[in-house]
């Protein structure tokens, strides 16, 4: 019987409110209560010393690009999975703007199938809410429920069409799967690169106004509580978006939001020098949006972490600024960016809230039965050293990409040690 046993370590489980130093026991890849469930023979059992480390849940990212099938120059699944292991994440959610769309139960499988093969940690296919994620057609989200979908999210395009969009909500809600919503009003945001203000009018580059995103978050409100149903936005950028969000909350409507770090460790001000590692929509914008944020996450408005992690070769980055595609990698780098500004220099949450957020949260959002240590669970534990020191180096990234505006940033906290189903898949 294969058998392990974390020693020392501070347990942290939000889902049981846990918060301890102590021993936890791994038998046949799962969490076991208590050594008498393991084994007597001591030179089969693996002894982990995590004397100094926080024991987590295994860490769940609900917003991943991971190209396949269909860019596989980009990222595959294979080499996002192994990114996210290098990020301490054991469970990641992947996006369905793919070619072919995710949009239909046979590309579900596919990935479903693909993933079985080649990811070392859990991914968890979302389906497209629209076909081909043009916003004309409803997907047969009934039967990408059937396929094992754990959403639906048209991420990286949005529908406009309002009407369209309550049907969505509602048949989500007769097949039980949340809708997520990349939240940008087309109209408003037109040919928008940057965030509109002082840097793209300086700059001269096309404006992305603050309220191409909060028009759509206001949208979403409504609808979810017409339909009774959640929409959950993806990753909130725009103070306005924080402050409509907390007001629906506090009514008891059925929203929530993400946050990405790249939102919140920089500003519009990043873009001066045209570099396309900083270009990601929605963009950067500006300080007193980021305090907005900070104060959303403070107060449990913004409940959920998240990379939006979105590779692309550096021969498609390497162009003019407002040719160049949107996005970049974050697997490798958002947990040491949050634990660095979250937690250690602005000290908006403690560490028990990071957590939370990377585990309990999305997983009673995407009704995931990961996120937790308990007894049965599935044995995904996430070692975290939260004093280490470390660079960012994009060279050494275990995904297929490096189109990161972080490389050789001094970053407080790391995983040290990431673990599927009792098996150390990363260290």
């Amino acid at each position: 019987m294969s058998a392990t046993i974390i020693r020392n370590g501070r347990i942290i489980d939000p889902a049981n409110d846990r918060d301890e130093i102590a021993d936890l026991y791994i038998s046949e890849g799962r969490i076991v209560a208590d050594q008498s469930a393991i084994s007597n023979q001591q030179s089969e059992i693996e002894q982990i010393d995590a004397s100094g480390l926080i024991v987590a849940p295994g860490l769940i990212d609900i917003h991943v690009h991971l190209r396949e099938p269909g860019f596989a120059w980009k990222e595959t699944i294979e080499s996002g999975a192994r990114a996210a292991a290098a990020g301490g994440f054991t469970t990641i959610v992947c996006m369905p703007n793919t070619a072919p769309v995710a949009d239909s139960p046979s590309t579900i499988a596919w990935i479903k199938d693909r993933a079985a093969e080649t990811a070392c940690v859990r991914v968890l296919p979302t389906g497209a809410i629209s076909k081909g994620l043009l916003g004309e057609e409803l997907a047969p989200i009934g039967s990408l429920a059937a396929a094992g979908v754990v959403a639906i999210t048209d991420d990286g395009h949005c529908i406009q069409n309002s009407e369209l969009m309550r049907r969505a909500v509602e048949y989500a809600r007769m097949v039980g799967v949340p809708v997520m919503d990349h939240c940008q009003d087309y109209n408003l945001v037109g040919h928008g690169v940057v965030n509109e203000g002082y840097w793209s009018t300086l700059l001269g580059l096309p404006g992305w106004p603050a309220a191409g995103e909060e028009l759509i978050v206001a949208r979403n409100i409504l609808l979810a509580e017409l339909c009774d149903h959640h929409i959950h936005c993806q990753h909130v950028s725009a103070a306005g978006s924080v402050r409509l969000l907390r007001e629906a909350r506090a009514r008891g409507v059925k929203v929530s939001g993400e946050v990405c770090p790249h939102h919140i460790a920089l500003t519009d001000e990043s873009v001066q020098n045209f570099d396309t590692n900083f270009k990601m929509n929605p963009p950067l914008r500006t300080l007193d949006d980021v305090e907005a944020l900070l104060g959303g996450i403070a107060d449990g408005t913004l409940e959920i972490l998240a990379s939006d992690h979105a590779p692309h070769a550096k021969f498609e980055k390497e162009v003019e600024f407002d040719q160049a595609p949107f996005g970049i990698v974050g697997l490798e780098t958002e947990l040491g960016l949050f634990i660095d500004l979250l937690v250690h220099k602005t000290r908006t949450i403690d560490l028990r809230r990071l957590i939370a957020m990377y585990t309990s949260n999305p997983a009673r959002l995407l009704q995931l039965d990961v996120g937790t240590l308990s007894a049965g669970a599935a044995a995904d534990i996430t070692l975290i050293n939260p004093a280490l020191e470390w660079t960012v180096n994009a060279e050494q990234f275990a995904t297929a990409s490096c189109n990161t505006p972080f490389d050789g940033w001094k970053l407080k906290g790391r995983a040290v040690r990431t673990i599927v189903g009792g098996r150390t898949v990363w260290m």
